[in-house]
């Protein structure tokens, strides 16, 4: 299955797009290549570009004034990506991107997708509907995160995405998870899975 494939199964699982929407749709997305540690959007920069993850693992992470990080998303094949808050606002992002591992994605710019959601109430949809999935996933991790224990996090972690301690470095799981590199050791050596 080439990118392009992934792509639209990505999109089919959010909005059935006729063939029509479907091929002006593709139209806009370009392959757009990264080296591992790669910065794709800086504190302080506008995101230009919503990214569809082909290959790779990157991060969006926050750094407060005592250099102390917080990983706050994960993405990797075959998701959507990019500081989204500052996407969609057009406004100087709080966060960075960045990718883990060299990285492949088909990307589009906000005034190319924000031109066909203008004029075409089928991608509006399909825009409208990945951020209320987008939202239900962010309260579902701020749960996560307030009320379960390590070992709980960990668990749902891995029931939501088994593959992720096969491509992302234990020390952003860890980070992502806000569980000490220790701990997260030693949870990977406990819980069975």
């Amino acid at each position: 299955m080439d990118y392009w494939q992934h792509l639209k199964s990505a999109v089919s699982q959010i909005v059935e797009l006729d063939d029509k929407t479907w091929e002006r749709f593709v139209t806009i997305w370009r392959v757009h290549e990264v080296k591992k540690g790669e910065a794709l959007t800086n504190t302080g920069e506008i995101e230009k570009n919503l990214y569809f993850v082909c290959d790779g693992v990157q991060r969006v992470y926050y750094m407060d004034d005592n250099l102390k990080e917080a990983t706050l998303v994960l993405t990797y094949p075959y998701s959507f990506a990019g500081v989204v808050d500052s996407f969609m606002l057009q406004q100087p992002s709080k966060y960075s991107f960045e990718a883990l591992s060299k990285s492949t994605f088909l990307k589009t710019s906000y005034s190319q997708l924000n031109k066909m959601i203008s004029e075409d109430k089928h991608i509006d949809q399909f825009v409208k509907t990945a951020l209320y999935y987008a939202f239900s996933g962010l309260l579902e991790r701020m749960v996560d995160l307030q009320c379960k224990t390590s070992e709980e996090k960990f668990k749902t972690l891995l029931k939501r995405s088994p593959q992720v301690l096969q491509i992302v470095p234990q020390k952003y799981l860890a980070n992502y998870l806000g569980i000490d590199p220790t701990n997260f050791s030693k949870l990977m050596n406990s819980v069975r899975f």
